[in-house]
């Protein structure tokens, strides 16, 4: 069934491209959002097609976001999803997508949006959240590395944005998750253009990084919390990732998140360990995860999905579903919490001086530890 002239216009308005949309062999041609198979990874112009079929659905509810270009100029897409309110309304971080291969976790977002879309209805609870606090849901923030790892499979693991390379340099991208002004540069990453941890010629030399700072920075006040979706590991990662310096709310971070790994064990037994970086991955610097911190906002976590290496970036589409139902009641322990606990002090002037000192400090920090 061929999309009306109007939601194809959307359709390519959404994709930031001067081209039909591909269909290429196989692909679904979409009626309504219960045609969606939310148990198969999609291309991108798949998901384009879901995101303004969800618009046209829940006009009411959802309101699309363009934020951002990509290097190759296209459109960088969040998904408000959000009951009118007359008052002011916090807000809900969450993308996904932001390293090309890690394909699991756009299959999250879909999810996520349709788990609340389905059920805000008759769950009173999510209602009342839903009146008071408004979601940005970016499905696929590095659009031109997952298109690209769509080509074949020679492209399948590629990670980095697709940006072109400095001189004297042949290798295209940078990592996305190490371009944020967070400790950048220090540990963790890479200089050489050619490294799958290259962290760019400077903080926010990607558009993509700029465009996330951009948004984010303009809601500060009203975050509750910050949500981004990576895979693999099963890890669900606190602030911050430079060694041997914690947030100030360290130990409360710690609490809610281990209550999350309770709530996804509970579903499908499945373990998910919780930690600063240092203490149960790797050192880094420059995440988004780590900035959302610093600039003020008092919950960020980074989720690391199934599994734990048996199959890697390669996650089975047969995983799609447990994957997305025990995260999803992970994410929900945290909202519940992060809802149950706002008030002035979780955001506006409260946080931001909070965040202005700890900043101060964690860069005197940073630079005597350069030193050492």
């Amino acid at each position: 069934m061929l999309l009306s002239t109007g939601l194809l216009l959307l359709a390519l308005f959404l994709q930031g491209s001067n081209e039909v949309p591909q269909t290429a062999a196989g692909s679904e041609t979409l009626a309504t959002t219960g045609d969606y198979n939310y148990t198969k990874y999609h291309p991108m112009h798949e998901i384009t097609s879901w995101m303004e079929m969800v618009v046209k659905e829940n006009p009411d509810v959802v309101s699309v976001e363009v934020y951002g270009k990509t290097y190759e100029k296209r459109n960088i897409t969040a998904l408000k999803i959000g009951l009118k309110s007359s008052g002011e309304k916090k807000v809900i971080w969450m993308d996904c997508g932001i390293h090309a291969r890690e394909w699991i976790a756009p299959a999250f977002c879909q999810w996520f949006v349709k788990e609340i879309l389905t059920n805000y209805k008759n769950d009173e609870r999510l209602r009342t959240i839903l009146s008071n606090v408004d979601f940005y849901v970016t499905p696929v923030l590095n659009v031109d590395g997952y298109m690209y790892s769509w080509i074949n499979s020679s492209t399948r693991l590629w990670r980095k944005s697709r940006s072109v390379p400095p001189s004297g340099c042949d290798c295209y991208g940078t990592d996305l998750n190490r371009n944020f002004n967070a400790n950048w540069g220090m540990i963790g990453v890479s200089r050489n253009c050619c490294e799958q941890i290259y962290c760019g010629s400077k903080a926010l030399s990607e558009s993509e990084a700029s465009a996330v700072t951009s948004l984010v920075e303009s809601l500060k006040a009203r975050m509750l919390c910050f949500f981004t979706i990576h895979s693999h590991g099963q890890l669900i990662l606190v602030p911050y990732g430079y060694p041997e310096i914690v947030a100030p709310n360290y130990g409360e971070l710690m609490q809610v998140a281990q209550e999350a790994s309770k709530a996804i064990k509970s579903v499908h037994g499945m373990e998910y360990t919780v930690g600063a970086p240092p203490a149960v991955l790797y050192p880094n610097s420059g995440s988004s995860r780590d900035w959302a911190r610093l600039i003020g906002i008092p919950f960020s976590f980074t989720f690391e999905l199934r599994d734990k290496g048996q199959f890697g970036f390669l996650l089975p589409e047969d995983q799609i579903q447990p994957t997305c139902e025990e995260v999803y009641a992970g994410v929900r322990s945290i909202i519940d919490y992060v809802y149950d606990r706002k008030s002035p002090a979780q955001g506006g002037s409260v946080a931001v001086a909070t965040a202005a000192v700890w900043t101060t400090l964690l860069a005197s920090c940073v630079s005597a530890a350069a030193l050492l």
